[in-house]
């Protein structure tokens, strides 16, 4: 952190205070331990945002004191965008959850959290759409478009949400939904934080009294047969039934296949329906049952570790094929480390029939969207980094019928060709209201866009 930019930030805490921590005090500590641990970025100050009026002053005083500025929902981002060297947003404060009085939508605060949701919607046997961790922040992930295991009988996120509070790059707090600021609205539905703060949404709340589901845990050397079986299954399953696969190291470091299907239709028909994923080898652990969303939410908050570095690389691929399972086992048989994982996670069913240019969300086609993460912890060897990320690149590189671009919210920073792949014929409509609501880039820190036309 340069001197400027510690001097600029002290000068905050006089414009905002009670609002501003430095580095030094635990609020800012807390503040700054995300997730996926960040190496040689020390934000220069936290604004402890507890309204969108907060979030206003703070955008006006940091851009006077042209301070860089970053947000931080729920701060799981494996690339760090939530922290930058300037000036951190910091909504945890503003977790609020209210259920509409007609119990069909919710109004969800920047900050909350999926696990916050749940404790709102679960007594009243109801969802919003998330995506497969409790801890995972909902704005974030919705606005990249947000995978979950409801995803084939109600979408992605981005197809929940109704609505959003957001303050600009200039600072006005504006309403967009599908009549006001609509092009916004279409925008933020998969273009990420690009245009603003997001300090509320509303989103689509669904009848849902459980769901079928849990985590089968079968032996690596069965993976090939596991995982044919499973896609076999998949060929013709209905909407109300999606899965997902983790290869990853257990406890005593040996690679495991993870199992986790989840019937989210009538409850009587899910022990059926998931019975024949517990047949898929022999079984080494778990069971399904029937269970809470919020229960299936925090399934893998175990898996969950903070202070690790996080490197990551992935891919969208037409299906899980033969090609596909040879490259997610040669991949495991060649870790460099027990914090080497593939997870996957399906796009289908509703999802897949919304129109391409509905959202700014740019790939609206069955396929399945692979997570090639890496883990270390933070240690001086300082071969962990690149071989993590090498091991990472090169297993991504390895599926020859991958689809162009990838999911905007786990690309890199760097990866803008990319993103541009990715958002397909809604590049340039994109590009063009960024530039007329953030000009100046002010969210840079955000989700890549497409290169400028």
């Amino acid at each position: 952190m340069s001197a400027a930019i510690d001097a600029a930030c002290r000068g905050l805490s006089e414009d905002l205070p009670g609002l501003v921590s430095l580095p030094g005090n635990d609020r800012y500590a807390a503040a700054t331990s995300i997730w996926a641990k960040q190496v040689g970025v020390t934000p220069g100050a936290v604004v402890h945002c507890r309204t969108a009026e907060d979030v206003q002053a703070a955008i006006r005083s940091a851009r006077e004191r042209e301070l860089p500025l970053s947000v931080r929902g729920g701060g799981h981002d494996w690339a760090g965008r939530a922290l930058c060297e300037g000036v951190v947003l910091d909504l945890s404060g503003m977790r609020s959850v209210v259920l509409g009085a007609d119990g069909r939508s919710a109004t969800v605060a920047g900050g909350a959290r999926a696990a916050d949701v749940t404790a709102v919607t679960d007594p009243f046997r109801l969802a919003v759409v998330a995506g497969s961790v409790s801890s995972v922040g909902i704005a974030g992930l919705t606005l990249g478009g947000g995978y979950g295991p409801l995803i084939g009988r109600f979408g992605l996120a981005i197809d929940n949400m109704l609505a959003a509070e957001i303050v600009l790059a200039d600072g006005r707090i504006v309403h967009a939904d599908g009549e006001s600021n609509a092009d916004l609205f279409w925008a933020l539905r998969g273009g990420g934080g690009n245009f603003g703060v997001v300090t509320a949404m509303r989103h689509r709340v669904h009848e849902l009294p459980s769901v079928h589901s849990g985590m089968l845990v079968y032996s690596f050397s069965e993976a090939r047969a596991v995982l044919e079986r499973c896609s076999a299954l998949m060929a013709s399953a209905p909407d109300e039934l999606t899965v997902q696969h983790t290869l990853i190291a257990d406890p005593s470091g040996a690679v495991v296949v993870l199992v986790i299907p989840t019937w989210s239709g009538r409850p009587e028909e899910g022990e059926a329906r998931l019975q024949p994923f517990a047949k898929l080898g022999t079984l080494l652990a778990g069971g399904i049952e029937r269970q809470s969303y919020a229960a299936l939410l925090g399934m893998f908050d175990p898996y969950i570790v903070n202070g690790l570095q996080t490197v990551m690389d992935s891919c969208w691929l037409p299906a899980l094929d033969r090609d596909a399972i040879d490259v997610f086992i040669h991949a495991m048989e060649n870790t460099v480390s027990p914090g080497c994982a593939i997870i996957t996670h399906e796009f289908r069913g509703a999802a897949s029939r919304v129109a391409k240019n509905a959202t700014a969300f740019g790939l609206r086609r069955d396929h399945l969207l692979v997570e090639i993460l890496a883990s270390f912890p933070d240690r001086s060897d300082a071969s962990d980094e690149p071989r993590h990320r090498h091991w990472a690149r090169t297993t991504r590189e390895r599926f020859v019928s991958a689809l162009p671009g990838g999911y905007p919210n786990f690309l890199a920073r760097d990866e803008l060709d990319r993103a541009g792949q990715s958002y397909g014929g809604n590049a340039g409509r994109l590009i063009e209201i960024k530039r007329r609501y953030d000009p100046d880039n002010v969210f840079a820190s955000a989700i890549p866009l497409p290169r400028s036309a």
